[in-house]
């Protein structure tokens, strides 16, 4: 019988090591994945996030439960299709029933945001900006610049393409908001349809109708998911010959005409 005196103390050191290996693995493993949640975490606040597309209004740019990628770094232009919070109240309130391990995977970036806080636009209109519609052609207009928007309108079964707008308008964009409009034109409750409201806090008729600056998350520049429908995303050519707007944009909407009832 052996009191384990015989045993080579090499042996004996090894076996007392490898608790303390396996402990120091754990916590390098806790370190990485730590680090890693905190880094997903900041990416997803400062420098992109995933949406899913929830409704039909972008058409066919984008589709339902389009998975997009939003960047908040560079800002955002004319022409950009724009996330936004619906700091203005344009969705009727939905029940939340997300469990805290959903909202966590969407807080730290690892799953797509499919709240229904948030909308998506293309951005046509900046502070300023004197958007129109329409001319003798049917056409669009920011700043005396007539768009052709064939490139995104939505199209049909049978080609054909939606109008720029059943509804006339002729608005000034206020200062620290922007004017926004879907691609599939007669599906979308944006700007147009908002022109005859208040504000959530009763304050000028039409402020509901402009997104403000600060609500803004970032621009699209990609659909991720389904992978058969991977695109990038940019500025529209339409957009690239609009001047700047002349004068500082006004504190309240400039609103001529009757509102359209969308």
């Amino acid at each position: 019988m052996s009191d384990g005196s015989d045993i080579p103390r090499s042996r004996q050191q090894e076996s007392r090591r490898r608790p303390n290996a396996f402990v120091q693995l754990l916590k390098d493993l806790v370190f990485v994945i730590v680090g890693a949640l905190i880094a997903s975490t900041l990416l997803r606040v400062f420098v992109a996030q995933m949406f899913v597309i929830p409704s039909g209004s972008m058409e066919t740019t984008l589709m339902v439960r389009d998975r997009v990628v939003v960047q908040k770094l560079i800002g955002y232009q004319r022409g950009d299709v724009i996330v936004f919070r619906d700091v203005n109240g344009w969705l009727a309130p939905a029940p939340t029933d997300s469990s805290l391990i959903h909202k966590g995977l969407v807080f730290i970036g690892l799953w797509p945001d499919e709240s229904s806080n948030h909308l998506v636009k293309r951005l046509i209109g900046l502070p300023g900006d004197h958007v129109t519609c329409c001319d003798n052609s049917g056409r669009l207009s920011v700043n005396g610049v007539a768009l052709d928007e064939t490139a995104y309108l939505y199209k049909d079964a049978n080609g054909r393409q939606a109008a720029p707008s059943d509804y006339p308008f002729d608005v000034v964009v206020p200062a620290g908001h922007v004017f926004v409009m879907g691609d599939h034109r007669n599906n979308s409750l944006d700007s147009r349809c908002h022109l005859d409201e208040k504000g959530l806090l009763g304050s000028a008729l039409g402020d509901s109708a402009f997104v403000p600056t600060s609500a803004i998350v970032g621009s699209t520049v990609a659909v991720a998911f389904p992978f058969n429908r991977f695109k990038t995303m940019g500025v529209p050519a339409a957009f690239a010959g609009i001047p700047s707007a002349s004068g500082s944009p006004p504190t309240q909407a400039v609103i001529t005409g009757s509102p359209p009832a969308c």
